[in-house]
């Protein structure tokens, strides 16, 4: 009996970089050498993962010998797909407590803003001021997680605690595609509005409500959702 081959995770880490370069700029003509490149995939790769997309029914794939090109056609399906796999549990969280009042200021002025993006309802609430709440979630884009994450804990002056706290450092799952398209809010650095959104939605307390309003705000706006 032939063997069944395993279809691609389309929204794997590094696999998701195409489905965010697409959602970026859903009208463009893509060609597979588009994802390909140091801070993109292999040409296996981009091929394999759009062909799950046109099997899916996310994108059509025109054929035109040396001209051929796929484009998106479904991104509204592709997010919602996407959001009911995506499990923010899957990074891996730090804890610790601050009692500075205006910590965001604080890591602001502390961190490399490439080394950083607010996440959940840190992030989002700087462009709805949607959810109140004293928690702070920040990604954080480090190689040496134990010995930075000391260094930041020693210039944001935070305590570890024996349960719980408000500042919550994030280790993220998507080391390739969660710090693409970040953004500048209020100075800032943010990450993507679909970012926000895949991360709100199955988060408690308030995510789908927030993610929920975040993109009906971003539409009123004009803003895509990517």
């Amino acid at each position: 009996m032939k063997r069944q081959r395993k279809m691609k995770n389309v929204f794997a880490d590094k696999a998701s970089l195409i489905l965010r370069k697409m959602i970026h700029d859903p009208d463009k003509k893509w060609v597979v050498r588009d994802f390909v490149g140091p801070q993109g995939v292999s040409l296996g790769m981009a091929q394999e993962v759009l062909e799950v997309m046109a099997w899916k029914g996310y994108v059509e794939r025109i054929k035109k010998g040396p001209e051929s090109y796929t484009i998106l056609t479904n991104k509204e399906r592709l997010i919602e797909d996407w959001h009911m796999r995506y499990q923010f549990e899957l990074n891996e969280i730090d804890t610790y407590f601050s009692s500075e009042k205006d910590i965001l200021k604080k890591i602001k002025a502390n961190l490399d803003e490439e080394k950083y993006a607010l996440a959940l309802h840190t992030g989002a609430n700087l462009i709805t001021n949607f959810v109140r709440t004293s928690h702070v979630y920040i990604y954080l884009n480090t190689q040496i997680w134990p010995k930075d994450i000391l260094e930041i804990r020693q210039r944001l002056e935070l305590k570890e605690l024996v349960k719980g706290g408000n500042i919550h450092l994030v280790r993220p799952y998507y080391k390739n595609g969660v710090f693409f398209n970040t953004q500048k809010i209020k100075k800032y650095r943010v990450v993507s509005n679909l970012q926000l959104y895949l991360d709100l939605y199955h988060f408690q307390p308030r995510g789908r409500e927030h993610a929920e309003y975040l993109k009906k705000s971003l539409k009123e706006k004009g803003i895509h959702l990517d």
